[in-house]
């Protein structure tokens, strides 16, 4: 049994197919589905879905592409939304400095809001992180100075020395297909030396698809390739990173309800 820590099932590619993309995940063996929103316009949408389907769960959040959007959302609206039994994280939240689409200092202070939310429910954060490594880490440490609270690295391409510190603040990796390609030998590296306890896969579908599905539309039944490479990497079987991951999962989104994937 996978968990794809994390996935858009509200987006093109898979919404529309959205019963066939499920039942195609579970056939690989994918048991559980953590539902990601990137605005507020789609969280009743994200909520929904999971209040339909056992096996999936929901995130609350604003990427950071959108932070100019909602640059005046405060505590109160993450805080109501947290609420609900099938919201199980925060985000995804954090800075993208590649793409630039909304302003750094709104990406920091909207990064700073979730972190509270956070930290007040216990909820972990996922956070994206792109060219940002910098202000990324100098916001969580000095954010975790003032208190502690869980939190997760999505999709993780960092450098090894971002990862080493951020796993120093107690916080979980998240791999996703990249870690397959051709040119991600670094990651592959950084892979190989995540404890056991801090790893978790996933698809960030419909993005990101793995080899051998490069070019195509992801798709949450990828975590098994996506999987079953990282096994291989780490020199341990696929049922051995299945019990890890899964462990990890619940271990770290203590809300979420382990009977819905038995």
């Amino acid at each position: 049994m996978f968990i794809d820590s994390h996935c858009h099932l509200e987006y093109e590619g898979l919404v529309e197919d959205q019963q066939g993309v499920l039942d195609r995940a579970r056939a690989a063996g994918i048991k559980g589905f953590l539902n990601i929103s990137t605005r507020q316009s789609e969280w009743d949408r994200v909520v929904g879905t999971a209040a339909r389907i056992p096996d999936v769960w929901a995130s609350v959040g604003i990427h950071p592409h959108e932070a100019d959007q909602h640059a005046d959302l405060g505590e109160a609206a993450l805080l109501e939304a947290t609420r609900h039994p099938k919201v199980i994280g925060i985000g995804e939240t954090g800075l993208d400095y590649y793409y630039d689409k909304s302003d750094r200092d709104v990406q920091q202070a909207l990064f700073r809001t979730h972190i509270q939310v956070g930290r007040t429910t216990g909820l972990p954060l996922i956070i994206h992180t792109r060219d940002a490594e910098d202000d990324t880490f100098r916001i969580l440490e000095e954010e975790m100075g003032k208190g502690a609270f869980p939190a997760l690295i999505h999709c993780f391409t960092a450098s090894a020395d971002f990862g080493r510190k951020v796993l120093g603040l107690g916080l979980t990796i998240s791999i996703s297909g990249i870690v397959t390609f051709k040119n991600a030998a670094d990651l592959q590296e950084v892979v190989k030396t995540i404890p056991e306890d801090r790893l978790l896969v996933e698809t960030d579908s419909p993005f990101l698809a793995p080899v051998p599905h490069r070019g195509k539309r992801c798709e949450p039944a990828y975590t098994a390739d996506t999987a079953r490479f990282v096994a291989n990497l780490r020199g341990v079987s696929e049922q051995e990173l299945s019990e890890v991951t899964s462990r990890n999962f619940f271990a770290l989104f203590t809300k979420a309800d382990r009977k819905a994937v038995s």
